[in-house]
């Protein structure tokens, strides 16, 4: 690999990717955390709240290794992308720095308070601190998503004096409407892989009659919600990103699509392997018309095919693209039926007996962030050949003083340590699941006023 800019966006992507798959789990995790402890409180169960402080400590892990791993990447965009920070850093740096100030520290801060204070703060005020996690982990996704959805769709914006691109309205730049379908469309996929993760512990610990009450209840929980997560995933979260894309990157759709010939009733490839000397795709299986009418609701409406654009303004990398989308689009089927299946198998009271289903639940954690990774690939390998999309090329936003050998260095440096990181991960997570809730029943003992006045005057009771 002789190019820095080679360099640059595979050091990037490996650690963007790494942290990634921290923050999706986090983020989905707070939403059932507040779930199970909204749970708790409405039945008066205390195995919910033991549920939901197990959990919690889940995501403290995926919470602690997302900062660690998610600390570099600014560094990155002074180091790696100079030219990229020098121009667009006044308008980047905003949403970066709110999502520092305000969802970091309210989630951080509420975390703390989450894992460590319920015998004093009591079931309201600890159910409420599980809250405010969810909301400060939702808006730093919220801030985040607005950076890439810029970078997508630049708006509020002007170019200064020396070339450089300002920002005109805060406003505006919270409400991208790129944004209006990527951030949701992410948070859902979020609860997707919280949830396959929920189930398949659940079918774990059922499978292998360990922890069973709480296996039962996991498996209930991330069943409902996945089963909910992945149909809004498809639409009309996945239905309406894919519109905005055929609305503001036509040449993305088609490429993502696989459609090299602008066609009146473009048809939709369920299959394909696209071949960039003939421009074409290999043994196709096609639906007619379909294509037309997912993207302008009419079947035989026009598509514009890569032959519509110039080739400088393809995507650098059409097959990684097309294999990502489809990749993302046939795990995204997959769950539906898996969490159908398993949704129906439960409404019969049959799911905790069936054990090739618990199997396939099981089996089917580590899919989620596949098909998240494969979005994101989709996502930024479709915006290609733009860093900022109508305003700045990829090759114009990297360091012009670091080489490719040192690109090279840092990136084994940084595999190195995040294998390192990853193994620490892992022992962590095991050791937890290993322990289950059961753990942490003696945390959950509720904050008796009356007992600490008696200890502070020196009493035993």
């Amino acid at each position: 690999m002789d190019s820095a800019l080679d360099v640059h966006r595979l050091h990037f992507a490996f650690t963007i990717t790494f942290h990634y798959l921290f923050p999706q789990l986090t983020m989905g995790l707070a939403l059932l955390i507040v779930v199970l402890k909204s749970l708790a409180l409405w039945k008066r169960d205390e195995s919910y709240g033991k549920a939901a402080q197990f959990w919690g400590r889940i995501f403290a892990l995926n919470f602690a290794m997302g900062v660690v791993t998610g600390l570099p990447m600014e560094f990155q965009f002074g180091t790696n992308w100079a030219a990229f920070s020098k121009s667009a850093g006044g308008i980047i740096g905003q949403t970066l720095a709110m999502e520092g100030v305000f969802s970091f520290f309210l989630e951080s801060s509420f975390l703390g308070l989450f894992l460590y204070g319920e015998k004093r703060l009591g079931p309201m005020l600890h159910w409420l601190s599980a809250v405010l996690v969810f909301l400060g982990s939702w808006l730093s996704g919220y801030f985040i998503i607005a950076t890439n959805a810029w970078m997508q769709h630049p708006v509020g914006y002007e170019i200064g004096p020396t070339g450089e691109l300002l920002l005109t309205s805060v406003r505006e730049l919270l409400s991208n409407p790129w944004l209006f379908w990527q951030y949701p469309h992410t948070m859902i996929a979020s609860v997707v892989t919280a949830s396959f993760v929920m189930a398949g512990l659940g079918a774990f610990y059922l499978l292998m009659q360990q922890h069973e009450a709480y296996g039962r209840l996991f498996v209930r929980v991330g069943v409902v919600a996945g089963l909910a997560a992945t149909l809004l995933m498809v639409f009309p979260t996945g239905d309406g990103q894919g519109r905005m894309v055929a609305q503001h990157q036509p040449v993305t759709l088609a490429a993502m699509e696989g459609l090299f010939e602008s066609a009146q009733g473009a048809p939709l490839a369920l299959v394909g392997q696209p071949d960039m000397e003939r421009l074409r795709l290999d043994n196709p299986i096609l639906i007619p018309d379909a294509l037309s009418f997912l993207t302008y609701r009419r079947w035989k409406a026009d598509v514009q095919g890569l032959d519509a654009f110039p080739r400088e303004a393809w995507p650098d990398n059409i097959p990684l693209l097309y294999y990502s989308y489809h990749i993302m689009v046939g795990l995204g089927t997959l769950f539906i039926a898996v969490m159908a299946l398993a949704g129906f198998c439960l409404w019969r009271r049959r799911l905790y007996a069936t054990r090739a289903l618990l199997w396939i639940l099981m089996l089917a954690v580590p899919f989620p962030y596949i098909a998240t990774t494969a979005g994101w690939m989709t996502a930024e390998l479709g915006r290609q050949p733009w860093l900022i999309h109508g305003l700045m090329r990829t090759a114009e936003g990297a360091s012009p003083r670091v080489s490719a050998g040192s690109g090279l260095f840092t990136l084994l440096g940084f595999m190195g340590l995040y294998l390192l990181l990853g193994l620490l991960f892992v022992l962590l997570v095991i050791r937890e699941v290993a322990q289950g809730p059961g753990a942490v029943a003696a945390a959950q003992e509720p904050y008796r006023p009356d007992r600490e006045a008696v200890l502070t005057e020196g009493g035993v009771r």
